[in-house]
């Protein structure tokens, strides 16, 4: 089974938006326009991630496919878009 450790970071000047990386504090593969975007970046949640496991509001093997894709997987609030 496919798994691996997930920290995910808030962003203070962004509300309800989470940036789930596969690394602690390694932001070299999110762009620097969103890094900006989101402010001063905060830990909020390290878990183990596999693609059964329950997220609140996506799918795991979205945040990973994103994670092996991009380096990073952005979760944007409720009814928002990127």
């Amino acid at each position: 089974m496919e798994r691996f450790d997930c920290w995910v970071y808030k962003g203070r000047d962004q509300p309800d938006t989470y940036l789930y990386l596969p690394l602690p504090d390694d932001f070299s593969c999110v762009p620097q326009a969103l890094l900006e975007r989101l402010g001063t970046l905060e830990l909020a949640l390290n878990f183990e991630l596999t693609p059964q496991r329950p997220l609140a509001r996506a799918a795991a093997p979205k945040v990973i496919a994103a994670i092996k894709a991009q380096g990073f997987y952005l979760q944007l609030p409720p009814g928002e878009r990127a």
